[in-house]
């Protein structure tokens, strides 16, 4: 757990660090930070639950971020809004890890 909150603390003094994000990224930044998320929060639950494979973990985390910017990408370029498909599918999914990952807290 301390390296969780160390590697926020470090994210966050980097993040300040760097220059602003161009405005026409921030669609694509934020989709690709809910994915790291969702993979993030994956990765505390097959954790918890005696499951997790560091492999399954890094392919997901990168995967799920790389494809998940394609695709509202190309939403962009079509004129359609894809990334609130991609952040409602990651909030979700990152909803029902929480609250399992919770259920797994409370038993133990």
């Amino acid at each position: 757990m301390i390296y969780l909150v160390i590697g926020v603390a470090a994210g966050v003094l980097i993040g300040m660090q760097l220059p602003n994000v161009p405005p026409e990224y921030i669609k694509l930044l934020s989709v690709a930070l809910m994915a790291a998320l969702d993979a993030a929060l994956g990765g505390i639950r097959a954790a918890k639950e005696d499951v997790f494979d560091s492999e399954i973990f890094i392919s997901g985390f990168f995967v799920n971020a790389i494809m998940a910017v394609f695709i509202c990408f190309m939403g962009m370029k079509l004129g359609i809004d894809l990334y609130l498909v991609a952040i409602l599918a990651f909030g979700l999914r990152m909803f029902t890890n929480i609250a399992i990952i919770r259920r797994l807290y409370l038993k133990k």
